[in-house]
Formats: structure tokens, C-alpha cells, sequence
């Protein structure tokens, strides 16, 4: 039977469609940025609250844990209480635990600000991609995958920089209480565009609650091994190993409930699609290539080039400029051009991004990043934009819900698994090149002499004492030897992600494009 093209069978999409589209849009957007406005204004927000360094990552960490816990079950508590009642209640939760945090005055209510925020934030990044896949027509998919893919990309580069303005400019409050007119306007787009639903309150009997307690119990406390791991010394310490053993029990239960429950809380029966499973590879490496590229430029920047938070913010916004600049003609490229052929493409380009920043030195700037940021940039995009499209056509449409919880997850699981990883690295090779470059650097070297001498004479000049003045050329080296060891790490850090893209790159070649058509 011979097809029949989609056009002549399926009308375009209507403006209540579009308006739901935005809204979900509006919702993925308001999530992703509200994972990295913080880490600019952590500084200020923890002198405010009175937290100490070790503690104030928990502000950020608290986000990502209960983000990444709620975006599975997002599928199954749509289905319970309806779309539109769901998402209006996690507008309304995103705002008041958005204005917690605003007003908090200690580390407590602000953890527990941040906490309720992501569990909020979580539900709304998968349910705007399945609003897209149900409310749009297979021939304008692109377009609103484009619109999606480029809110996933945007977001969390435009937070370091608008959380950087507003501490530099208004306050550190702001990068919360922005969170109430533009929640006051998801919720007008969801009325509008979202049709009324009845809760089906016989599914939270019949919940898999087995599967629940298990994703719940086993995501949270990997997070928390990955953010925590390094700084306790992994094993040698009590805690992480009993999170540890209890992230354990809970993916076996979840494992379990696959087998026992009528409705698993979450599919992992997907895993055995393997395009599907191509795709969650590669948006895994995404993931972990994005966020720590988000992690080390700002390092960098502020380490090494002493730039402030809000300057830091404008070197990563370069990289947000394709993404302005190829979302009118990406739906075009979406429909005309091979899957594999894109992903490919955008892969190789992230790569070679990471690959020019492995020759930065004590003495780059950010105006060294700006074609390195354009091409990555245009990389993610054309990456991650068919990649979204890839994740739906690879299954059936009634397994588009907890296929988009998934693919999300992973994302996001990749951030924070390639986050502790690149900490481990750091760490020690940092370690490895500061002992090398202080073997190499001793007291019987002529450079070393000469260095020392000449600082010697300048702070003697300032202090006219001798022996503070060859105190301070001493420290004065070791910093310096300190920097070169981090700068070396920094370039190496950048190196092994650009391989581990490449290695993707094979995985592209099982992807499926999405076909216009009826069978």
C-alpha cells in the first residue's frame, strides 16, 4: 500500500496547540535556567545565609538531585492527575518554593527551597517535550523540537550569566523572585492552551509503588555519591557507603517491580530498542560534555583570567549564538536531511571545540574561547536537536511519555556523573603535574635562581626586609607553579572530553529518522 503523504491527512497545528507548545516551552525553561542561575551568586548567597564553601554546593546539588528523581515519574503523575491540573501545580510549587529561596536566611530553608524547586522544575522539561510529540503533527515536529532543543541548550548557559548580572546589578534575590511574573505567565498559557483533565485517582492505588520507592531511593542517593564521593574521600567514608548500599537496594527493587507491577512507574523495557538506547548513549555524553564545559570555562576564567561572575557569563553566551542563528532554518534541515548525517556533524564539532581549548595557557583570555564557543555552540545544537527528534521516533507513541522522562534523565544523569568524574581528574592530575613541575623546578636550577632572585629585588624594594622578601618570591613561585599545574589540568580535562565525543560517534549510525508518513 503505498503511502500517503502527512500534509493531505493531518491539518496543521491550531493556536491552542501552539500556545500549549510555548507553554511547556516556557516551563523547560524556566528548569533548565534554574539549574545554573545560582553558581554565580553562590558566593554572596552563601555569606547571606551563613554557609561555608563545602556547604553551599548543596544549593545546587539539591537542585539537581530532586530534578533528577522527578523527571521519570513525570509520565506517571501526568497520567494520574492529568496534564494540565499537573503542571499548573507545579507552576504554582516552582513559584512558592522560588520565593523560599528568595527570602531564605539560613542554609536550611534555602536547601529545602532548592529541593522543592527541582521537583517542580524536574516534571516540567519532560512533559514540554510531550506536549510537543501529542499536540504537533508529524510535519511541524521539527519546528517544535527545534523550540525545545534550543531552551535545553540556552538555558543553562544563559544562567551564569543573567544570575551574574542580577548579583552584579540588583541582587542575589532576583535570581529567584524572577521565577514569579514569568510562573504567573506559564500558568496563563497553560489555562489557555491545555484542555481540562480529570485526576484518575483509582491509578494511586494501583501505582507501582515498589518501582517508585526504588527510582526515588536509588537516583537520589547516586546523586548524592557523585556530588559528595570526592569531597569524602569516596569509601573511607561511613556515608557514602551506606548511600552507596542504599542506591543499590533501590535499583534492585526498581528491577523487581519491572517484573511484579501491571504498570512499571518507568519503562525500562525501552532499553532493549537499541536506536533508543543509542540515543540515551549519546545524549549521556551530551550531557556530561555540556555541563562540564559549563564547569571548567568559568573555572578558568575566574581562576586563572580573573574575570567576575558576570564576565565569565558573557565568554559562555558566545556559545548560544548559533543556536539563535541556525533556529529559523534547523526545522528545514530536520525534515530534509539524514539523522545520523546531523548528529554526526554536531558531534564532531563539539569534539573539535574541546580539542582547540587544550592549548590555553596562564596567558589566554576569554576573547581565546570566542571561536571555540561558536563551534561548540553550533555543535550542540545540531546535535542535540535531531537527537530529541531520534528519542521519539524510536518508539511507539503510546511509549513517548516515559521514553521522554528517560531520555531527559540521562541528560541530566550525565551532567552530574561526568561533573564527579572531571573532579576526580582534577584532582589528581592536578596533583601529578604540580609534583612534576616542583621536582623539575629546584633550588640548584639557573632559571629557577634567576626567577627567584629578580622577585627578591622587587619585594625588597617595597618591604626593605630580606627575609620577607624572599618569603614572598618563594610563594610568589609556588603559585605560580600551582597555576601552571591547573592550567595543564584544564587543557587535559578538555582533551579527554573531545575523545570521549568522538567515541559517540559510531553510536549516530543506529539512529532512525523520523518518517513523514503513514505507513
Amino acid at each position: 500500500m503505498s503511502s500517503i503523504p502527512l500534509e493531505q491527512t493531518q491539518p496543521s497545528a491550531s493556536v491552542t496547540d501552539w500556545i500549549a507548545v510555548f507553554a511547556g516551552a516556557l516551563g523547560a525553561l524556566m528548569a533548565t535556567l534554574d539549574i545554573s542561575i545560582t553558581n554565580s551568586a553562590l558566593p554572596q548567597i552563601q555569606g547571606e545565609i551563613g554557609a561555608t564553601g563545602t556547604e553551599g554546593t548543596w544549593i545546587s546539588t539539591g537542585y539537581l538531585l530532586s530534578e533528577i528523581v522527578m523527571i521519570p515519574l513525570a509520565a506517571w503523575l501526568s497520567r494520574l492527575l492529568g496534564l494540565r491540573n499537573f503542571l499548573l501545580w507545579c507552576a504554582l510549587l516552582f513559584i512558592a518554593f522560588s520565593v523560599m529561596c528568595g527570602v531564605s536566611s539560613s542554609l536550611t530553608q534555602m536547601i529545602i527551597g532548592r529541593v522543592g524547586q527541582g521537583f517542580a522544575g524536574g516534571a516540567m522539561i519532560p512533559t514540554a517535550q510531550m506536549i510537543i510529540r501529542t499536540r504537533l503533527p508529524r510535519r511541524q515536529l521539527p519546528l517544535g523540537m527545534s523550540i525545545f532543543g534550543v531552551i535545553v541548550i540556552l538555558g543553562p548557559v544563559m544562567g551564569p550569566v543573567l544570575g551574574g548580572w542580577l548579583t552584579e546589578n540588583v541582587s542575589w534575590n532576583w535570581c529567584f523572585f524572577l521565577n514569579l511574573p514569568v510562573g504567573i505567565g506559564l500558568i496563563a498559557l497553560l489555562l489557555s492552551g491545555l484542555p481540562k483533565e480529570k485526576p484518575h485517582w483509582e491509578g494511586f492505588m494501583e501505582a507501582d509503588w515498589l518501582g517508585i520507592i526504588g527510582l526515588s531511593v536509588g537516583l537520589s542517593c547516586l546523586t548524592v555519591v557523585l556530588e559528595e564521593g570526592q569531597r569524602d574521600n569516596w569509601f573511607d567514608s561511613t556515608l557514602i557507603i551506606w548511600l552507596t548500599v542504599a542506591m543499590v537496594a533501590g535499583f534492585i527493587l526498581l528491577s523487581i517491580s519491572q517484573f511484579t507491577a501491571k504498570k512499571p512507574v518507568i519503562r525500562l523495557s525501552l532499553l532493549r530498542n537499541p536506536r533508543f538506547v543509542s540515543v540515551l548513549v549519546i545524549i549521556f555524553v551530551l550531557g556530561m560534555g555540556l555541563y562540564c564545559v559549563l564547569y571548567l570555562l568559568p573555572q578558568f576564567l575566574s581562576g586563572i583570567v580573573g574575570y567576575n561572575a558576570q564576565q565569565s557569563g558573557m565568554v559562555l553566551l558566545v556559545s548560544g549564538i548559533p543556536s539563535l542563528m541556525l533556529m529559523p532554518v534547523l526545522p528545514r534541515m530536520l525534515r530534509s536531511v539524514d539523522t545520523r548525517l546531523l548528529v554526526i556533524t554536531g558531534i564532531g564539532f563539539f569534539a573539535l571545540s574541546c580539542f582547540l581549548d587544550i592549548s590555553m595557557t596562564t596567558q589566554s583570555t576569554g576573547d581565546d574561547f570566542f571561536w571555540s564557543q561558536l563551534l561548540r555552540g553550533a555543535g550542540q545544537i545540531m546535535a542535540m536537536m535531531p537527537l530529541n527528534q531520534a528519542s521519539m521516533a524510536a518508539v511507539n507513541d503510546d511509549e513517548v511519555a516515559d521514553a521522554a522522562g528517560l531520555y531527559n534523565m540521562m541528560r541530566n544523569l550525565g551532567g552530574s556523573v561526568g561533573l564527579a568524574l572531571l573532579g576526580i581528574f582534577i584532582d589528581r592530575q592536578r596533583k601529578l603535574h604540580d609534583d612534576i613541575i616542583r621536582e623539575s623546578v629546584t633550588a640548584n636550577s639557573p632559571l629557577a635562581e634567576s626567577r627567584i632572585s629578580a622577585s627578591t629585588s622587587q619585594f625588597f624594594s617595597h618591604s626593605g626586609d630580606m627575609v620577607h622578601a624572599k618569603m614572598q618570591a618563594m610563594g610568589q613561585l609556588a603559585n605560580e607553579i600551582s597555576q601552571q599545574a591547573l592550567v595543564m589540568t584544564y587543557s587535559e580535562s578538555f582533551f579527554v572530553l573531545g575523545v570521549a565525543l568522538v567515541c559517540c560517534i559510531p553510536l549516530a549510525l543506529l539512529l532512525r529518522t523520523p518518517r513523514l508518513t503513514h505507513k
